[in-house]
This record gives C-alpha cells, sequence and structure tokens, in this order.
C-alpha cells in the first residue's frame, strides 16, 4: 500500500476511534432534554444497570426531577487515568483552567464522576497529570474535593479506617462506595484429584502438587491483582513475601492478561486455584452451585486468607469541571443511602417473593432490581441493621488485615515478569528440579541449600550512567535500595532505563533458572559411588 494511503488509514482510524473510546457505553431513559450525568467507570455492565436505574428512581423521587445517566466504558482504571489525564491537560493548554487556582468552568471536561476501581486508582487522579506552567512541572489534581459536610460523611463512614486503609480521603478527593477483599478461588473437585487440603491460606498455593495448576492474572496488565500481590509481599516482609511470589509464580498455569479468567477457569476445572477479587469468587462459586445446595459443599469454593485479608475501598470521585457538579455529588448522595448501599449484596428484588422484600425507613424497596452483584458494602449501619439480608455473610470490619502498604507496588509488575512470566520455561524446570532434589533424601544437603540460594536470588540493579557518561552505581534488590532503583527507573534523562533495567533482570533470572537445572543434572549424572 502507497504510503499516502497508509498515513490516511491511520489517520481515518485515529478519527473513528477516539470517538468510540468516549462514547457512552449505555443510554439510560430519559428525554433528550433531561439533564444527563456522565460517569467514567471500569464497572460492568450489570452494575452499570443497577446504579444507573436506582439513582433514576431514587432522583426523582427526591428532587422531583427526571435524570438521564451514561456511562463511558473505555477499558480497566489506567485507560480512564489516561484518558482523563489527556483531557485536562488539553483543557490547560487551552488556557481554561485557572493557572493559580486550578478553578475552572463546570463543562470544561465532558465527564462527571469516575466511579469504581482502587484507592491506588483514584489516588493516581490526584497526582498524575503533570502540566507545564512557564517552563515548571505542575501537578493538576483531576479530582476535587466532594464537598460533604463533616456531619454527613461521620454519619456514612464513621472512623475513617478499615485496617490500615482509609474509608475517604480527607478532603473527598475520593470516598469508598464498597469494599473490596482479595483471596483464593478453588475448585474443590480438582483439589481431591490432587489430594490437597482445601487452601487456607496464599502458602497453601506453593504445594508441588498445584505445578502447572494456579491460575494468575498478569500484574502488569491487572491493577486488582497487583493490589493483591502488593498487600501479599508486604504482610510477609521483603524476604519472605518475594520467595512466595515466587514459588506461586513457578505453580502457574498461565498469566492472563484479565483478573476475570482465573476465577471463570478454576470453575470448569481447567485450574485448581488462582487469586481473585471477593466478588468474581464468589460469583463464580455461586454461578455453578446447583439449586438447594450448600455453597460450603459446591464446585468452586472462595476464602479471604486469615490474618493476611487486604480489605481496599472502591471510591468514587467527583471530576474537577464536569458539566454536571450537582449531579455528580446526589450521585453520591444516593450510593451512600442505606438503599444503594443495598445494591451491592442483597437478591435481586425480581427473584425475591414479594412478602420477602426488605424496606429502607422510607417505605422503598432495598437491593438491587435484576442483578446479583455480590459486593460488600462500605458503610457500617449495613452490617449492624441488614446483616441478614446480605448474599454474602461477611464482615470486612472483622477481617481486614492491619498491615500498611509497604510501598513497593510499583515493583510487582518488573520483578513478576521478569522472574515468573517472561522466564515461565526457564522457571518451570528449575522449579521441578528444585523440588525433586528437596523430596530426595540422599541429595546432598550443601548442593540443594546452593540451589535454593540461586534459585531465589534477586538480581543486582545498575543505575543510569552520571553526566560524564561513567557507569552508574551497581545496587542490591533489598528494601534500603529499593526508592533509588524505582526512581532510576522513572528518569526523565534517562526514559529507556526501566525497559534496558527489565531486559537485564530477564537475562539475570533466566541465567539463575539454568544454573539450578545444571546443578540438577550434574548431580543426576554423578557415579553412584560418588552420591
Amino acid at each position: 500500500m502507497p504510503i499516502a494511503r497508509i498515513a490516511f488509514a491511520v489517520i481515518f482510524v485515529s478519527l473513528v476511534a477516539v470517538p468510540l473510546l468516549l462514547r457512552p457505553a449505555d443510554r439510560s431513559e430519559g428525554a433528550s432534554d433531561t439533564r444527563q450525568l456522565i460517569i467514567i467507570t471500569p464497572h460492568l455492565a450489570q452494575l452499570r444497570e443497577e446504579f444507573g436505574l436506582g439513582f433514576r428512581r431514587w432522583h426523582e423521587e427526591k428532587y422531583g426531577e427526571p435524570v438521564r445517566v451514561q456511562f463511558i466504558t473505555p477499558g480497566g482504571t489506567s485507560e480512564i487515568i489516561k484518558q482523563l489525564n489527556a483531557q485536562y491537560t488539553s483543557a490547560w493548554n487551552r488556557g481554561e483552567i485557572d493557572r493559580e487556582t486550578f478553578e475552572c468552568e463546570p463543562g470544561t471536561i465532558p465527564i462527571d464522576l469516575m466511579f469504581g476501581g482502587g484507592s491506588y486508582d483514584h489516588g493516581r487522579l490526584m497526582t498524575e497529570c503533570e502540566v507545564s506552567d512557564n517552563g515548571q512541572v505542575v501537578t493538576l489534581s483531576m479530582s476535587e474535593p466532594a464537598g460533604f459536610s463533616a456531619e454527613q460523611v461521620e454519619e456514612w463512614f464513621g472512623p475513617n479506617a478499615i485496617g490500615a486503609q482509609r474509608l475517604y480521603e480527607p478532603d473527598q478527593h475520593w470516598m469508598a462506595t464498597a469494599l473490596s477483599s482479595f483471596g483464593i478461588v478453588y475448585n474443590r473437585e480438582v483439589y481431591d484429584r490432587l489430594e490437597l487440603p482445601e487452601p487456607k491460606s496464599f502458602h497453601d498455593l506453593t504445594d508441588p502438587k498445584l505445578m502447572g495448576w494456579i491460575a494468575m492474572a498478569d500484574p502488569r496488565l491487572s491493577g486488582s491483582i497487583t493490589t493483591t500481590l502488593d498487600y501479599i509481599l508486604s504482610h510477609e516482609g521483603w524476604d519472605v513475601g518475594w520467595k512466595l511470589l515466587r514459588d506461586i509464580s513457578a505453580n502457574s498455569r498461565y498469566f492472563s492478561g484479565s483478573s476475570s479468567k482465573p476465577p471463570i477457569d478454576v470453575s470448569t476445572g481447567e485450574a485448581a486455584a488462582g487469586l481473585a477479587i471477593d466478588f468474581y469468587g464468589r460469583g463464580q462459586a455461586q454461578s455453578v452451585l446447583k439449586p438447594g445446595a450448600d455453597p460450603s459443599t459446591g464446585r468452586v469454593g472462595y476464602v479471604d486468607p486469615a490474618g493476611s485479608v487486604y480489605i481496599d475501598p472502591d471510591p468514587i470521585s467527583v471530576l474537577r469541571g464536569g458539566p454536571q457538579p450537582e449531579l455528580a455529588r446526589r450521585f453520591i448522595e444516593y450510593v451512600l443511602t442505606e438503599r444503594g448501599q443495598s445494591v451491592w449484596n442483597f437478591e435481586p428484588i425480581e427473584s425475591t417473593p414479594k412478602e420477602a422484600h426488605v424496606l429502607d425507613d422510607n417505605g422503598d424497596e432495598m437491593g438491587p432490581a435484576v442483578y446479583a452483584l455480590r459486593r460488600l458494602p462500605v458503610r457500617r449501619v449495613m452490617y449492624e441493621k441488614h446483616f441478614d439480608h446480605f448474599m454474602d455473610r461477611v464482615n470486612p470490619y472483622l477481617i481486614a488485615g492491619s498491615d500498611r502498604p509497604a510501598g513497593w507496588r510499583s515493583s510487582i509488575g518488573p520483578m513478576m515478569g521478569a522472574f515468573g512470566i517472561d522466564t515461565d520455561v526457564e522457571l518451570k524446570a528449575a522449579w521441578k528440579a528444585l523440588n525433586e532434589a528437596r523430596a530426595d533424601e540422599s541429595f546432598p544437603s550443601e548442593v540443594l541449600a546452593e540451589m535454593e540460594s540461586i534459585f531465589y536470588a534477586m538480581p543486582i540493579h545498575q543505575m543510569p550512567p552520571d553526566e560524564a557518561g561513567e557507569s552508574g552505581e551497581l545496587l542490591e534488590f533489598t528494601p534500603e535500595n529499593y526508592r533509588a532503583i524505582r526512581n532510576s527507573w522513572r528518569d526523565p534523562d534517562h526514559p529507556d532505563w526501566a525497559v534496558k533495567s527489565q531486559i537485564r533482570y530477564v537475562e539475570f533470572f533466566q541465567e539463575q533458572y539454568a544454573q539450578v537445572a545444571r546443578l540438577a543434572k550434574t548431580r543426576a549424572l554423578e557415579p553412584a559411588g560418588t552420591q
């Protein structure tokens, strides 16, 4: 194809693709002149439908005014933040945002709220838009304080804590609407065939019998699995944590680009277990449960490992300069009413007998209309007043772990990519050799110790060269050096340093794993009399 035609095709695709990405995914009922709330979200269609319908009904009842709700679903939270960043940078460069106060007119950007994702992602809204002001780099918060009274926030949340996590950002840049835990989904039938007890902790996923049976999501592509692994690493500590993540990686069947795939494959028996967000795990367990069967004996189970459960808020943020700031705050108000909170975990009204319907203090029916969402509400009052009506009798305030994230999250993708995903073949060969040596009582202990040390070793990181071009300092990959190493990945003077470092890490682990296999093979070839 001629170059001119190729260029035209690229431009055409770009012009078509961007509007499609930003086009609302759902069109709620309402006349064309009805006020419209626009929400960008990673949430699934069933959740969008329930909260869109619930808000429209609630708003018309309370304010006597019909509204429309439209959702934009460009992908996961990383894609959402990338697109919002582009919107705000463009508005800043057009002079539509005040350089001193950062204030802007409603409608400066065409989106009112970001609904869903983790607390980490909503924190990124406050920090990841960097714009230039007279040559100086300025951080522009893409979210703004929701502006509710202290009394209202106290009524909704009470103490601003669950485990080691906040329920809302102190200035209300984000506020939790639901809670998510991260645990293990597993297939009881596969576990029976493997003659293994049901898993109760993350360490149970390291049994050599599970090699090739653990379904994983790629932390470089999934924010939720990164949150899970980050908490495991923080809870276990640097040395034990990395060892645990290495062993789980060695038992992996695959690393999917989607965190929703492992629970599905576990339910079909394609995998024995996997890490999962609670609602994915419980939802999958429910979907394969026979009518009237006991969930504790169904084919699929889900467990929150005792003592190491990370509970993360699922927040909502008001976007700076959205077209309908009043409607945005009213949507948050609705989601945090008892009626709105019941949508997360009550039985659907449609499938519940009329006499079993639950009414709120105003006599309105509670619960989702059609779909069971299997999420945990954030308000404590729901557990105090309505716990008997929950589909999942889990109180996250009682099981939340108290470990604070250690600040190592950004290491998860690069390290697991290097030691577990991009070196999958070499890792599994070394893991097999190591476990065979562990099971052989006659295997020399000193050789086994050497194999263990090599298998779990971490790379030496090279810092970028200095201004004179001299090679940078060599740093051991330790918690003490981690901040400097992380900063070198982000060095604006060496934008390719993260990629170059990743290549070196992969090469390091490939050689380490090869050494483990060679040691095992050398031992196997030794004459019998020397063993």
